[in-house]
């Protein structure tokens, strides 16, 4: 192997706003040898998810950021090529935090989980096999609790957790509402068995939402913010269930770009009277319902009750405007990187 070098992509300077180009720089550096407990793992696919944007920016958050220089952060489908740890040989297919680089060398306590080759596609351990899926089901299953009857509503729905949501809540037997941008992306969900699509791009989209929900929303599933949680709020019932697993549409802004009045005292007025529940949540809380998950998803998908869309892109020098694009609404069902 001294003769391979690894391909990555680091951090090189910090966003201002929205991510552009020259916040990344792509590099090839010596391939590292393993050492003791660790093994070297070729990425064959890499996840590109919004939070990552989170990543970029030195501010507390739950997780600690990229520093300047280093690569950066994301899951990956690897292939093991050698291995110092007991347990790992050539060729095992594991989920890892592999990085935006073609090879690592990882301690074998980060090789999360094994991929079975004859189970359900690889790619699909990175979107509705794995952290997206397992997101909308813990979300669901934790917080959101729909019962039959219910309307439950779901903003980028059209992704890997906000499409898992929607099919999720119409096996509970609940009304599932998705809300995606543009007609293409609106029609995939009433293909996959949406009740109702709307686009959050139409001028009259909060009249659209309330016609779509005449008896009001019990759970709203939060991916987006902005002004879709603002025609959402309105229309939420008594004790409705409100799982926050992102604001994509403020992760561009920095601190002092939310001018205007200060809406805090009535949002927590509207949660006291009518007994909201809004709960933050990282897929890891519930990280005891995974095997749970696996069992049920692998069932899922082998039975076509389950139905999913990858938006795959060839090579990594193409992550970067690919996740800029991301951060935009231009992918189309998991966002992934094939290396």
């Amino acid at each position: 192997m001294s003769d391979v070098r690894n391909t990555r992509i680091v951090l090189a300077s910090r966003p201002q706003g929205a991510p552009v180009p020259e916040n990344f720089r792509l590099e090839q550096v010596p391939l590292p040898a393993p050492g003791p407990d660790e093994v070297l793992v070729r990425n064959r696919y890499l996840s590109l998810d919004p939070y990552m944007r989170g990543r970029m920016d030195d501010r507390r958050s739950y997780a600690p950021p990229v520093a300047l220089d280093e690569v950066m952060e994301g899951r990956t489908v690897s292939e093991v090529v050698r291995s110092h740890a007991p347990g790992f040989k050539p060729g095992d297919l594991v989920l890892a935090s592999g990085g935006w680089q073609t090879h690592a060398v990882l301690p074998a306590e980060q090789l999360t989980r094994r991929l079975d080759p004859s189970g359900p596609p690889l790619s699909t351990a990175l979107g509705v096999f794995g952290m997206p899926g397992f997101t909308a089901y813990a979300g669901l299953h934790e917080i959101g609790k729909p019962q039959r009857g219910e309307t439950l509503v779901v903003a980028a729905a059209s992704g890997p957790v906000g499409a898992t949501v929607g099919q999720l809540a119409k096996m509970h037997g609940a009304r599932a509402v998705g809300i995606a941008g543009g007609p293409r992306k609106c029609a995939y969900l009433e293909e996959i068995g949406f009740d109702v699509a709307l686009d959050h791009r139409a001028p009259d989209f909060a009249e659209r939402l309330a016609e779509a929900t005449p008896d009001g929303i019990d759970v709203y599933f939060e991916n987006v913010g902005g002004k879709v949680f603002d025609a959402v709020l309105p229309r939420l019932n008594d004790f409705a269930r409100i799982p926050v697993c992102g604001t994509i549409a403020t992760y561009n802004a920095r601190d002092e770009a939310f001018p205007g009045p200060d809406r805090l005292p009535a949002l927590m007025g509207q949660i006291l009277r009518q007994r909201l529940t809004f709960r933050g949540f990282i897929q890891r809380d519930f990280i005891a319902l995974f095997p749970q998950f696996e069992r049920e998803m692998t069932r899922w998908l082998a039975e076509g009750r389950i139905k999913y869309l990858e938006d795959v892109v060839e090579g990594l020098e193409q992550a970067p405007k690919a996740f800029i694009g991301l951060l935009q609404g231009h992918n189309f069902g998991k966002l992934l990187v094939q290396l």
